[in-house]
């Protein structure tokens, strides 16, 4: 019988201390009497098409895509709190990066200046953006151009190295690169945050029975309370675990709508 699929794949700064999260997670799991555990995490390529996969176990996705083309083909298992500053509970913000050339600047003062952004899909990375600057734009623009680079760390090099000049940045990678390569942050400032929206939210396959997702909100609770684990929760910045309604992602539709009413349906 082949194993289910596990990933944790949205914030590799520290990847050594992920896999380890996940083994410990594993020895839990293996207690509580599930079956079919992977030995090992699987690193995706192509994320949507793993987080589509019926043999998903658990994953962590992005609250725009879990709303999006996701609604209704994945379940909702928790999302992990983190202790970046701009975290409460598991409520983020994305932090908004400039040069420090830049840093006297009001959101306004970037209109007409260069965007960088890491994915369309992406929560942090776009659609807090869009809502944010959708009051600011005139005839459906606010930037010069937008770049697309395909991850947020690209997007604080893009940044930094002066191929865009702002980029919203999910609070919870900004502060694991200040932590573990300050030099990708060197020069550059917080100028802003977004609006608040739910955190990451841990997922797995349609097809999982009530009683595994029981199993697994059962050992990601009893993960926070081990004394083995705090280590690498600690390096994570993991700081607790909570099991919200599916319904509280709809901040992020709301996000997306309140800019398409305010006539700017792209970021640009």
């Amino acid at each position: 019988m082949t194993a289910r699929l596990a990933s944790l794949p949205m914030y590799l700064a520290h990847r050594p201390a992920v896999a380890a999260l996940w083994e410990l997670l594993r020895r839990q799991l293996a207690a509580a009497g599930l079956r079919r555990l992977p030995t090992a995490l699987t690193w995706p390529h192509d994320y949507h098409a793993h987080w589509l996969n019926p043999d998903l176990l658990l994953s962590q996705t992005c609250g725009y895509p879990f709303t999006d083309d996701l609604a209704g083909k994945v379940q909702l298992v928790g999302a992990f709190a983190y202790d970046a500053p701009q975290c409460s509970g598991m409520a983020c913000r994305s932090v908004l990066v400039a040069r420090a050339e830049h840093g006297h600047l009001k959101l306004e003062g970037f209109r007409g200046l260069r965007a960088a952004f890491n994915a369309a899909n992406s929560q942090s990375g776009y659609n807090a953006l869009r809502a944010l600057v959708a009051p600011l734009a005139v005839k459906g623009r606010f930037f010069a151009s937008a770049l697309e680079t395909g991850g947020h760390g690209a997007s604080v090099a893009a940044v930094r190295e002066g191929r865009a000049d702002l980029a919203a940045i999910d609070c919870v990678t900004y502060a694991a690169l200040a932590r573990y390569t300050p030099q990708a942050i060197q020069g550059l400032c917080i100028v802003a945050t977004t609006e608040a929206y739910p955190g990451l939210p841990l997922i797995t396959a349609k097809a999982t029975s009530a009683q595994e997702i029981a199993l697994l909100q059962s050992a990601l609770r009893a993960l926070l309370a081990s004394a083995d684990a705090a280590p690498t929760l600690q390096a994570l910045g993991i700081v607790g675990f909570e099991v919200p309604a599916p319904a509280i992602y709809q901040r992020c539709v709301d996000m997306r709508a309140s800019a398409q009413a305010l006539g700017y349906p792209l970021l640009a």
